[in-house]
């Protein structure tokens, strides 16, 4: 197929598809300007329609671990596929899969696949209400846990009030149900529990949460909130949709050491197809249908496609070292960056762990919300263009983390610095 321009087919796009895009960050709203339409992607690089490759920081919001079109993962798929695409019926991979994620996670005894993150979170929350028989739960400003309406709800006008709909569509009565509270804060975590004692079905959080830009809990706050739920009878639960498998075998609970009583998974485990999972405590799960009385199914759920590029993908990583080559070239960019933007005297402070990463550009320390809030929107905005042309795809939005994979390479790493050095001088 001849394909038009990425601006001719975005046109196109825009009659027949909301906003031209299937996902609303993919619309470069938080930039200005047109997205590119991709054409192909191998390893660290993607290719628009135009025919221009890039050097690709997104790797398709997370699951890309390996670098696109791994040949392993590629080939896995082209097998399973012969065996057919679907079959609503049980199959041996997706029990394969929950094998290894409750061996590789201490926390999970027992896990149910879904199709997205999305699903995942509103299913947890959904079993954590069941369990407990409660109805409120609480979350974090800043942190995303997908758009289904108890958790598509905004902060208040206070730190104790109930959370306000984040998005039309939303009931108000759903939203009274959600209470969000500033990340990084004990204190406001006591009161909300003292004021709605006995009522807190949930604690869900991403942990180092990472659709707000990367912002990392300080220190003894994770543990602060297993104590506590632990002490109200309130169900924990860690979203590890981007963080799980991506930062190690056991995600930021095997790095914090921590053991929630559910996790959210997605992204690194469906190997760039649709894929979520939750799972924990079989005390927990076992409230789910058919053996309990929280409902919850889904007909592609466990597909054998998903489940066997997760697999080949987990099995990868298992190989020596996988982790800790992906937090070298994570360092090597961090310090090219620091040192570049040091020497221009840019404000500016960068997040790290393992292979995610965030550049804010502020002298405020990067604590929650608020803080990301202070950064200088302007000079990213002017920052993405000039690397883009420079052939460089970092997140079109300042409120994304970006994300590298083992496919990365020095050369990669040094071809980006360069870029950045002269998209500085021009600014």
């Amino acid at each position: 197929m001849r394909y038009p321009t990425s601006a001719k087919l975005f046109e196109i796009a825009k009659t027949i598809i909301p906003g031209g895009v299937n996902s609303p960050v993919r619309a470069f709203r938080n930039v200005g300007g047109d997205p590119f339409f991709v054409r192909r992607a191998k390893g660290s690089r993607i290719e628009d329609i135009d025919g221009k490759s890039y050097i690709d920081y997104i790797g398709t919001w997370g699951p890309a671990i390996l670098g696109h079109a791994p040949m392993s993962v590629i080939n896995a798929v082209h097998e399973a596929a012969k065996n057919g695409l679907s079959f609503g019926i049980p199959n041996v991979l997706e029990v394969e899969m929950a094998q290894m994620i409750t061996s590789w996670v201490p926390s999970v005894e027992k896990v149910r696949m879904t199709n997205s993150g999305t699903e995942a979170t509103m299913s947890a929350i959904r079993l954590a209400r069941g369990y407990t028989k409660r109805d409120k739960i609480i979350k974090f400003d800043g942190c995303y846990h997908g758009h289904s309406d108890s958790l598509l709800v905004a902060a208040g006008s206070g730190a104790l009030t109930h959370g306000e709909p984040d998005s039309a569509g939303v009931p108000a009565a759903f939203a009274a149900e959600t209470i969000v509270l500033p990340f990084n804060d004990p204190a406001a975590v006591e009161a909300a529990f003292l004021q709605w004692e006995g009522q807190i079905a949930a604690l869900i959080l991403e942990p180092y949460p990472a659709n707000a830009g990367l912002i990392l809990p300080q220190p003894g706050f994770l543990s602060f909130l297993r104590e506590i739920t632990e002490r109200n009878g309130t169900v924990l639960i860690f979203d590890e949709v981007m963080t799980g498998f991506r930062l190690g075998k056991a995600g930021v609970q095997g790095l914090e050491h921590i053991m929630p009583d559910l996790s959210c998974f997605g992204k690194v485990i469906g190997g760039g197809l649709p894929v979520g999972a939750f799972g924990g405590k079989a005390a927990i799960m076992d409230y789910l249908a058919p053996l309990g009385p929280v409902y919850q199914a889904g007909t592609l759920s466990g597909n054998p496609l998903a489940m066997v590029a997760g697999i080949t993908q987990l099995h990868e990583l298992e190989k020596a070292g996988a982790y800790e080559k992906l937090d070298e070239i994570g360092a090597y960019l961090q310090g090219g960056v620091e040192i570049i933007l040091t020497q221009k005297g840019i404000p500016h402070r960068m997040n790290r762990v393992g292979s995610m990463f965030c550049l804010f550009f502020t002298d405020q320390e990067i604590i929650n919300l608020d803080s990301v809030k202070t950064q200088d929107m302007a000079l990213f905005r002017k920052l993405f263009w000039s690397m883009l042309d420079k052939g460089v795809y970092i997140a079109p939005s300042p409120y994304e983390t970006g994300f590298l994979s083992l496919a990365h390479t020095r050369e990669d790493i040094d071809y980006t610095l360069d870029a950045l050095e002269k998209a500085v001088n021009e600014l």
